[in-house]
């Protein structure tokens, strides 16, 4: 028995020994499995390709886009100019700069443009038409603020009032020119008041009494 049983154990240890190989052969075929592994970078090439080939047409509408943004910049660039052009109507093709001014009843217009410092009013001269030196002062006021007495010629029209505010509304009416003439003057200008019109006027008379509040003199008997 002995004999035997060793036979027996012997091709029972021996019978799992041949299987082994069988055992092996899944492992044989596992590169089999592998080769679709080796396939997948054929799979990922569309993938790869797809985006390269979309690319250019996604670009297109942003060109598109750019060249709406620039022409739409060209139109307001063009319509800024305009209104620039339009903002200074008070400039004559001959290079003369137009201002009105206004003091109690008198209106002053003055044309001024580059010259040597002449000044003329109604057709006179600065001396005749305000003899007072207060009135003449008071007018060549701005020129002098802003230091362009010598630089430019005036041609003055004026009408209603006196003096005084004739040449009140002559200051103003030039301070409004050298204003547009060179803007760089304005600060000065603000500053002394010659562009501000001086709203004193005369009080009117009242019913009753013999002016704006003279009253008839108290009589006891």
């Amino acid at each position: 028995m002995s004999t035997d049983e060793s036979s027996d154990i012997k091709a029972t240890e021996e019978t799992p020994a041949e299987e082994a190989p069988v055992a092996e052969t899944p492992a044989e075929e596992a590169p089999v499995a592998e080769t679709p592994a080796e396939e997948a970078p054929v799979a990922e090439t569309p993938a790869e390709e797809a985006p390269a080939a979309e690319a250019p047409v996604e670009e297109a509408p942003a060109e598109e886009a750019a060249v709406t943004e620039t022409a739409e910049d060209a139109a307001e660039e063009e319509a800024e100019t305009e209104v620039v052009e339009v903002i200074v109507p008070h400039v004559l093709p001959k290079g003369e700069v137009l201002g009105t001014g206004r003091r109690k009843s008198s209106v002053a217009r003055v044309r001024l443009q580059t010259g040597s410092g002449k000044i003329t009013i109604n057709g006179k001269a600065l001396e005749v038409h305000f003899p007072n030196e207060q009135d003449r002062n008071s007018l060549v006021g701005p020129l002098k603020d802003t230091e362009y007495f010598d630089k430019v010629d005036l041609r003055i029209r004026v009408n209603g009032g006196g003096n005084t505010g004739q040449s009140g509304a002559a200051r103003m009416g030039i301070g409004r020119c050298l204003a547009i003439y060179d803007p760089n003057t304005y600060a000065a200008l603000k500053e002394n008041g010659h562009l501000t019109r001086d709203s004193r006027m005369k009080e009117r008379k009242k019913p009753g009494l013999h002016g704006a509040r003279r009253a008839s003199q108290f009589s006891k008997r």
